[in-house]
C-alpha cells in the first residue's frame, strides 16, 4: 500500500485517539486550550527559525556559496509550521521535532548518509 495513502488514513485515527485519551485525562476545555497554545507557540517559533534560516541563507549567498542546507531547512520549517497549525497532538510532536535546529540537523544527517550510501553502491556496480 502506498505510504502517503496509509498516512492519510492513519493520521486522523491517531489524532482522534489522542484527543479522546488526553481529553479524558485533562478535560475537554484544557485539551482544546492546549491545541491552540501549541499552534500559537509553534507558529511564533517557526517564524523565528524561518527568519534565522533566511539570514543564514543570505550570508551563504554573500560568501558565494550555495545555501543548500538553508533551502532544505526552510522547507522543513514550513512543513513543521503546517503540522503545528493542524489540530492534533501527533502532528504537533512531529512539527516540534522538525522545527528545532538540533533535531533537524540529526534528521538531515541521517537522510544524507542514506543518499551517500546509495550513491556509493551505484558506483561499485
Amino acid at each position: 500500500m502506498n505510504t502517503v495513502l496509509l498516512a492519510i488514513i492513519l493520521l486522523p485515527l491517531v489524532e482522534i485517539y489522542l484527543f479522546i485519551k488526553v481529553g479524558a485525562e485533562i478535560g475537554a476545555f484544557n485539551t482544546i486550550s492546549l491545541i491552540f497554545i501549541t499552534a500559537i507557540i509553534g507558529v511564533i517559533y517557526a517564524r523565528y527559525e524561518g527568519l534565522n534560516t533566511l539570514r543564514s541563507g543570505f550570508s551563504q549567498l554573500i560568501k558565494n556559496e550555495i545555501p543548500a542546507y538553508e533551502i532544505i531547512s526552510g522547507a522543513a520549517i514550513t512543513f513543521a509550521a503546517i503540522l503545528l497549525i493542524i489540530p492534533g497532538f501527533a502532528t504537533d510532536i512531529i512539527g516540534f521535532i522538525l522545527i528545532f535546529p538540533l533535531t533537524r540537523k540529526l534528521i538531515f544527517g541521517k537522510i544524507s548518509n542514506k543518499f551517500e550510501d546509495k550513491k556509493r553502491d551505484k558506483k561499485k556496480s
